[in-house]
């Protein structure tokens, strides 16, 4: 539904219309709140249209066909080439090409108000609206205002950078045409599957990281997703990063330096970090600096240096912006979070788990499961080693090579992939798990089960794989580990 002008105080008013915000939206439109969203761009955001949903199309091709080419039957069914096209088609349908009417109709279904434009606080409670054709709307909000404007890529400050038209994630995935030589600025999870998905598609590909890739996981994840990526073909340069770049003209090449060596490439995507998309909300009108990320308590409520709420306890946020987990299932979890505790308080009652099963967001502090989808996969959840030692755990990580039971066999003619569990000695609970290998995202949430459920190995040996998966490395790992027969 769309807001007349008479419409203008809402019980909640919710600034970004992506993924999170329709999730705080609808979770307090479910505990009976009147709740506007707004939006400048498109209804769903950046994972429906320029990030999660996109990339992934653009990695399935390649993934598919390599899996096919290592099992015996199906590999002398592929043939021919990656159809370039029809996966550029393909991408641009789970994108809905990049139309927001079914997101919108959603909206509309949900009972929500959807309000199209630049919202900016005014004050306390207090908005303008600025829509399309700079008409301008004062908002009000009775209870709260949660902000879900997500993140925007970084750009480092590199000489001449801005001005060379580099692309970001949006461009790398909304692309129509595949560059015949692409540099990439980053080894993070961004630079990584990139560079995985444009090798596949035909691109020559330079991949620059200062560190190495996938540095925030454990280190045999970078490792051997650069094996891989060098298998592709993908010039993986590790501890370089250009001195300048430059572009010769509109759409003509870029030249970066590295190292003192000129690298001549038709496009350059940076993926090196994220900024918090709040330099225009007006955050000065309620104490707040422009441009910062918006840290919370648990309930989600935006809190100051001290850690305590700011004044009234009426201002939330949720998603990229907290900083907290820049992952699309994590702020969602968020926002399940926020509106419930945001419709609980505005309507007086305390907190009950029915009927949406109100909570507060803790998961995201030390069990954030997360899938690179690069080829192979890295599904990881919970601390790694180094972060769990850090913390000050009493910890020992536990291997195994994936590729050593049946399953993977039956998956991979010559299946390789790794399995690590971090386990807590003091308490016998799992504090992480991280796979390596073709598949492992579908083995994650058994994972992410075990660690924030905090189940004692002597229970996760009655949690019988199947025979014959991948699902197997579970009794693997808990046989390295060592049996206790005192629990049985």
């Amino acid at each position: 539904m769309t807001a007349s002008p008479e419409e203008t105080t809402f019980d909640l008013i919710v600034i970004g219309g992506g993924a999170i915000g329709e999730n705080v939206a609808d979770r307090a439109v479910q505990g009976g709140l009147s709740v506007a969203l707004v939006e400048a761009e498109l209804v769903g955001g950046e994972c429906s249209y320029w990030a999660c949903m996109p990339s992934k199309a653009l990695l399935r091709s390649g993934a598919a066909v390599r899996a096919a080419q290592n099992v015996s039957g199906a590999r002398e069914a592929v043939t021919g080439q990656i159809d370039v096209r029809a996966v550029l088609e393909q991408r641009n349908s789970i994108a809905s090409n990049w139309s927001d009417d079914g997101q919108a109709e959603w909206v509309a279904g949900a009972g929500i108000t959807l309000l199209r434009g630049f919202a900016r606080f005014t004050g306390p409670k207090a908005l303008s609206l600025t829509d399309a054709r700079g008409a301008v709307t004062q908002l009000t909000a009775r209870h709260a205002v949660a902000v879900s404007t997500g993140s925007a890529a970084l750009l480092p400050d590199i000489p001449g950078l801005a001005g060379a038209a580099p692309w970001t994630s949006r461009e790398a995935t909304s692309t129509q045409e595949i560059p015949a030589r692409l540099a990439i600025l980053g080894g993070g999870v961004v630079g990584c599957e990139m560079a995985t998905a444009y090798a596949s598609l035909g691109s020559k590909v330079t991949l620059l990281s200062r560190g190495a890739l996938l540095s925030n996981l454990e280190p045999f994840a970078g490792e051997r997703v650069k094996d891989a990526l060098l298998a592709l073909g993908v010039d993986v340069q590790l501890g370089a990063s250009p001195t300048s770049v430059s572009r010769d003209g509109a759409g003509g090449e870029v030249t970066l330096v590295v190292g003192g060596t000129e690298l001549v490439v038709d496009e350059l995507l940076v993926a090196v970090g994220r900024t918090p998309n709040t330099g225009d909300l007006g955050l000065e009108t309620i104490g707040l600096e422009p441009h910062s990320w918006l840290p919370t308590d648990d309930t989600m409520l935006v809190v100051g240096e001290d850690g305590a709420p700011l004044s009234g306890e009426w201002l939330y946020a949720t998603g990229d912006v907290t900083h907290r987990a820049l992952l699309t299932h994590q702020g969602k979890y968020q926002a399940r979070a926020a509106g419930d505790v945001i419709a609980a308080r505005a309507l007086g009652k305390r907190l009950s788990i029915e009927p949406w099963g109100a909570h507060v967001a803790t998961a995201d502090h030390e069990s954030v499961p997360q899938v690179t989808f690069t080829d192979p996969e890295v599904a990881s959840v919970g601390l790694t080693l180094a972060a769990a030692q850090k913390a000050g755990y009493s910890v020992r990580a536990v291997d195994y090579e994936i590729g050593n039971v049946a399953g993977a066999s039956v998956t991979s003619e010559n299946y390789s992939g790794q399995a690590r569990m971090i386990v807590d000695e003091d308490r016998q609970v799992i504090l992480g798990v991280t796979f390596v290998g073709q598949g492992v995202a579908e083995l994650l949430h058994s994972a992410t089960i075990a660690v924030v459920g905090e189940v004692p190995l002597n229970r996760l040996w009655h949690a019988v794989p199947s025979y014959p998966t991948l699902s197997e490395v579970w009794l693997r790992l808990l046989e390295t580990y060592g049996r206790d027969t005192s629990s049985f």
